[in-house]
């Protein structure tokens, strides 16, 4: 249900295609802070492809939520159908074009001051004979060698998305926090040029770099397959429209942003090549419960436990998790190999995991416990393992590690600083597991071996990640940086720009 706030919120969460509606990792970590600050009031913008008329609330939304408002970004607003300010509307479009090339955020700034000055709807900007004259300008500069038709559909989706989002009615507040770039950056930018408020941005994934692979991989955007990610291979394709235009929404969000965050150091490196400012930028993880996951009791079984944690899907590689099994069979078999996760999700592949177990011969040591709560088994496993191919950053490793379970974990997302430490660790505490590389089974085993054969190196690691979860990873001071953040953005005065957290606490 559209219910806007009758009253000015402390904090407006900008949010594309997420809470309250999707369930999942994001939403969870929206839910997590709006409910753990029941003091500080929210407004939600939620951003969907169209009204379908049916929003399920995947969560119990809490009573500081006054309220939320929808923006459709296949519903354009009409506009004028004549605009007598040529020589203006003319500098609101080309001011668009330039943005587009550019992401500069005073190119954005002109575009979209001049857009609602105007009153500009898709009838001028889409529909009309000015608009026609305004693709075909681009167009020429820009893909002339293309094809026009896949040139003017990509055209109108994109222009289209940032004119619903320049054109939506933005509630105040006191404080933005948008959790992607995109189109919810184009709100946060817009939230720091129209009403001079702080801005916060939290990336769990880089947005461009996401859009980067899916727009690399789509084949009904061009026929020709493309070698790499890279922006320099897709020159003059089609498809190099949609980077550009996903970069400058990028670009426009960090210059707006008062504080850039991101869950780990490795999406920094993608923040900053796509125009953040390093002044700005900072990690702050997700977290975890570590009172109630440092409470499992240990209850050591005879033979030493590895337990993998996580669905039986293709992204999470159990096929090289079963493969490094069977290597270390071959040095020892005294161990329990525990696959525990849901098997349901993809049983064709289930299925050819347990056909690879019968083969290899290791069904006496590999055994698959399906769904279960996690905190039952933690206490039983020596050493857990991540096989994926990709991650973010895996709560699971934290939840063994505050328990004192060391991991061998792919090279993906978090797990290295996760493991090893941040570079900012300071005293640095050592070793909390061993980094593999991703679907390399032989250097898994070798990691494993040197775990369970040896408990004092288990145990050193254990007690190493475990210190690092209590410094680093404990959900209360990840909630409490959070709540700085609120609380230094509300109170601030129009006009602010700056950190909004201590700079004890900058990455």
């Amino acid at each position: 249900m559209n219910s806007p706030a009758t009253r000015e919120a402390d904090i407006c969460l900008l949010l594309e295609g997420t809470y309250p509606y999707v369930a999942g990792g994001v939403s969870s970590w929206v839910h997590d802070i709006v409910s753990a600050m029941p003091d500080i009031t929210f407004e939600i913008v939620a951003i969907l492809a169209q009204n379908t008329g049916e929003f399920v609330h995947k969560y119990k939304v809490p009573d500081n939520v006054i309220g939320i408002r929808h923006l459709y970004l296949h519903e354009l607003p009409d506009g004028r159908n004549f605009i007598w300010q040529k020589r203006k509307l003319r500098d609101t479009t080309r001011a668009l074009l330039n943005f587009l090339n550019s992401g500069d955020i005073n190119d954005f700034t002109t575009f979209t001051r001049g857009v609602n000055g105007l009153n500009i709807g898709k009838d001028i900007l889409l529909n009309s004979h000015f608009g026609w004259e305004f693709l075909k300008t681009f167009y020429a500069e820009n893909f002339s060698s293309t094809s026009f038709l896949d040139f003017f559909w990509s055209w109108r989706i994109l222009v289209g998305g940032i004119l619903a989002t320049t054109r939506f009615k933005l509630p105040k507040a006191r404080c933005y926090h948008a959790v992607s770039t995109g189109y919810a950056g184009v709100l946060a930018a817009r939230a720091k040029i129209e009403y001079q408020r702080p801005v916060v941005l939290t990336e769990h994934g880089i947005y461009t770099n996401e859009r980067r692979i899916e727009i690399a991989m789509a084949d009904w955007l061009y026929q020709n397959p493309i070698p790499d990610y890279d922006i320099k291979s897709l020159e003059k394709d089609i498809r190099s429209l949609w980077l550009k235009g996903f970069s400058a929404l990028s670009k426009a969000c960090y210059a707006a942003c008062d504080e850039i965050i991101t869950l780990y150091e490795g999406n920094q490196v993608l923040q900053l090549r796509d125009g953040a400012a390093p002044e700005k930028v900072r990690v702050i993880p997700n977290g975890i419960d570590y009172d109630k996951y440092s409470a499992v009791a240990r209850d050591r079984q005879e033979k030493p436990v590895i337990g993998l944690i996580g669905r039986v899907v293709p992204i999470k590689d159990i096929k090289s998790f079963i493969r490094a099994i069977h290597m270390l069979t071959r040095e020892t078999r005294n161990f329990e190999a525990l696959i525990l996760g849901p098997t349901d999700e993809d049983e064709t592949y289930f299925e050819e995991c347990q056909e690879m177990v019968e083969h290899l011969g290791i069904k006496d040591v590999v055994i698959f416990g399906g769904r279960v709560n996690i905190a039952d088994y933690l206490g039983k496993i020596d050493v857990l393992v991540l096989s994926s191919v990709s991650e973010a950053q895996p709560l699971v490793i934290l939840e063994g590690g505050a328990a004192g379970i060391p991991t061998v974990a792919t090279d993906v997302g978090a797990c290295r600083e996760m493991l090893y430490g941040r570079s900012d660790e300071n005293p640095p505490l050592g070793q909390g597991g061993i980094v593999v590389p991703v679907a390399n089974p032989s250097e898994m085993a070798k990691a494993l071996a040197q775990i369970i054969t040896s408990p004092s190196t288990r145990d050193g690691f254990g007690e190493t990640i475990r210190k690092r979860v209590a410094a680093q990873y404990n959900k209360k001071s990840v909630l409490g940086l959070y709540d700085e953040i609120y609380k230094t953005g509300r109170d601030a005065p129009d006009g602010y720009n700056g950190p909004l957290i201590r700079s004890e606490g900058k990455n």
